[in-house]
């Protein structure tokens, strides 16, 4: 194909896209781009117009909330039938805040255990009510449905891969998508773009997001002997140690037909399979004459990005850093994040009717997700670096675990998403054995000085 001039220059340029419902831009073989975008201006005739990039859950609730609202919507999705490995758990809030069909759902989680390095195993589902679970499901599954919905709110689904995102060197100017379909490369100009497209995101590296550190997920799927794969019917296992991960855990969480058996780490990426080794060595009875179906890697962020807003581009899910600490989770957060910036958008273009700039995206999208969650992620974030430095912090935790106040307070925050209540009394009582179970396994040092009561008796408070 003949080279083609950079879209934002002032030469004529050589089209091949779509055409975006509202018509503002007229297909044509020679299309010079000229028209107006003035920040916080009325739209007449027009609707505003979002082009968003991955399809996973952040990208897809974001392109819900997008169209429902009245937003021109685009999603991109390279590859509708792929799926990042993670343990696929999910929240018992999201099942409702998300009506998530209970056919979705492979396991209800009702049994979880937690082993530590030396092998001490704490039951950490004492305190599950009649009524609670954590739902297991394939992520193949959930993306697929989600996108689908998406698309029936008047999404437009893209299939394709976006290579480039042209960023305009004028706030009048629009974001141009470079994307590929049929072996050709094709543009889309929009108003305002939402990076979905997770941790290595193109978009973020177009709006000079900065970076950070990632973890990288290695996981097996494992399909188990009958007799076996009873033995996970509905129980979820943990495993934490030197030898399954340096600075993270390992896990054993049941599929549909199958279980999924992985690791995770942030120092040691190239030792990945090694500590992979090491989990299959450390639940080898439980899996013994299982089949391997699938092998997947995938890397997960560590924290969120320094810059999430610029410009009318917003981050969401892991292109924005939205994984916990210390839990790796990040299903919830995506979504939640792509639903609020969606949201956010509609709100601030009243409809789809007014241009948006970044003070918007940045008032109603990132400060509201700041004053909900961030306490959360540097809470975890601490923990993380107590309880995952060593052996014997480890131990420390698994000892801690076994309290059933520790537990229910667990559950409370993790099932519901919001801060647990707890008792003022039960509160010192938990932070005391913390520091005790600490003691008892002899950490010093950093962990130790790191370590602020404080900080989690006010959580859990």
């Amino acid at each position: 194909m003949a080279a083609i001039t950079h879209p934002l220059h002032t030469h004529t340029l050589t089209y091949k896209t779509i055409t975006p419902l509202s018509n503002r831009f007229t297909p044509s073989p020679k299309l010079t781009i000229s028209a107006s975008y003035t920040s916080n201006k009325y739209l007449h005739g027009k609707k505003l117009t979002v082009a968003v990039i991955g399809g996973g859950p952040a990208g897809s609730s974001a392109a819900e909330a997008l169209a429902s609202g009245g937003v021109e919507t685009y999603l991109f999705e390279r590859d509708p039938t792929g799926a990042k490995p993670c343990g696929g758990a999910i929240p018992l809030c999201m099942l409702d805040e998300f009506c998530i069909p209970p056919e979705l759902v492979d396991r209800k989680v009702t049994h979880m255990k937690i082993i530590s390095p030396s092998n001490l195993t704490v039951d950490f589902g004492k305190t599950l009510k009649s009524h609670e679970y954590i739902s297991m499901l394939r992520r193949e599954v959930l993306d697929s449905y989600l996108r689908s919905r998406a698309e029936s709110k008047g999404a437009i689904v893209i299939k394709s891969l976006v290579t480039k995102l042209d960023v305009p060197t004028s706030p009048n100017k629009p974001y141009i998508i470079q994307y590929t379909a049929n072996n050709k490369i094709k543009y889309l100009p929009v108003d305002v773009v939402v990076g979905a497209d997770g941790a290595n995101s193109r978009v973020a590296k177009s709006i000079h997001a900065g970076d950070y550190a990632c973890a990288i997920a290695f996981q097996e799927r494992i399909k188990l002997p009958d007799h076996k794969m009873k033995y996970y019917e509905n129980l979820a296992e943990m495993y934490v140690g030197n030898d399954v991960s340096p600075d993270f855990y390992a896990w054993v969480f049941p599929k549909c037909d199958h279980v999924a058996v992985g690791t995770g780490t942030v120092s040691s990426k190239s030792k990945i399979k090694q500590y992979q080794q090491g989990i299959r060595k450390r639940v080898l009875p439980k899996i013994a004459g299982g089949k391997v179906i699938k092998v997947e890697a995938h890397p997960i962020p560590e924290h969120p990005r320094p810059v999430r807003v610029r410009g009318r581009v917003a981050l969401v899910g892991d292109a924005a850093g939205y994984v916990t600490k210390c839990s790796g989770e990040g299903i919830y957060f995506a979504a939640k994040s792509g639903r609020m910036c969606g949201e956010a958008i509609v709100k601030a273009s009243e409809g789809g009717d007014r241009m948006i700039g970044e003070s918007d995206l940045k008032r109603e999208y990132l400060k509201q997700w700041d004053s909900k969650y961030i306490t959360t992620f540097r809470f975890l974030d601490l923990l993380q670096h107590v309880f995952y430095g060593s052996n014997a912090a480890r131990e420390a935790l698994v000892e801690l675990c076994g309290d059933e106040y520790v537990q229910r307070m667990t559950f409370e925050s993790y099932l519901y998403k919001k801060l647990a209540h707890g008792n003022t009394c039960q509160d010192f009582k938990m932070v005391s054995n913390t520091i005790g179970s600490l003691i008892r396994c002899k950490l010093v040092g950093k962990e130790m000085e790191s370590f602020d009561p404080n900080i989690l008796a006010k959580f859990v408070s």
